[in-house]
């Protein structure tokens, strides 16, 4: 009986090239989402941290919001949050993302930091980074830590903001007069406000009014880290 024939396919020289002298930049770029990932996941994990956040997020919201006299349904009209989450954010059942925590402060016309309390009053003031757990956005890829500690200068806050690679954080417009200064650390960004469109890589930085739609954008293949100084007109 004659042979079966066995069907063989042969990948082109240039291609197998080609591959290998991705492959090392493709592992660096996944050991580095890797990295993040996992430290999201320790800092998940932190359970301390996590209720602590949301404890001091719900006694905050609730203070502010009764301070003003408003309803839930007052908020969620003003916010764009529905009245169930805030109830859930309230009642410490949940905890907020970044981007439903920025909602709430421009609702309330406060300094999100005003969200966050653990307010201090002495000479110096310290923010451990074991007490300012890093909020995330809803879908993981793009993380936000407090540095400004509590009882700070209320018109200023300073956050650290760390991207996934490719990673796109969308934020809404904050209150009126609201600016801020982006500083790269590492990677590659790209912001936009309104229509226009910035490049930035490590070491640049830019200022730009943050009181219309913007967003931060990771363009490069690793993670990008940047220092953000956010800036509130008082009324």
């Amino acid at each position: 009986m004659p042979k079966a024939k066995v069907a063989t396919s042969k990948e082109p020289v240039v291609a197998k090239s080609r591959r290998r002298a991705q492959a090392p930049v493709a592992q660096e770029a996944a050991a580095e989402t890797s990295a993040l990932r996992s430290r999201n996941v320790a800092h998940s994990g932190d359970e301390l941290g996590a209720a602590e956040l949301a404890r001091r997020v719900a006694e905050s919201l609730r203070r502010v919001r009764q301070d003003q006299q408003l309803s839930l349904d007052d908020l969620a009209q003003r916010s764009g949050v529905s009245r169930a989450a805030l109830s859930q954010i309230e009642g410490r059942r949940t905890n907020p993302t970044l981007s439903v925590l920025w909602k709430i402060a421009v609702g309330l016309e406060v300094p999100f930091h005003d969200l966050l309390g653990g307010h201090q009053n002495a000479p110096i003031l310290v923010l451990k980074s074991g007490d300012a757990p890093p909020m995330r956005s809803a879908d993981g890829r793009t993380e936000s830590r407090l540095l400004s500690p509590g009882g700070s200068a209320t018109d200023t806050e300073v956050y650290e903001l760390r991207l996934l690679p490719r990673a796109l954080h969308k934020s809404e417009a904050h209150s009126r007069g609201t600016t801020e200064t982006l500083i790269v650390l590492v990677g590659n960004m790209r912001l936009t406000v309104g229509g226009a469109v910035q490049e930035i890589a490590a070491g640049d930085s830019v200022f730009f009014r943050a009181d219309t739609e913007h967003s931060y954008e990771n363009v490069g293949g690793r993670e990008a880290r940047c220092i953000n100084i956010i800036h509130y007109t008082r009324p």
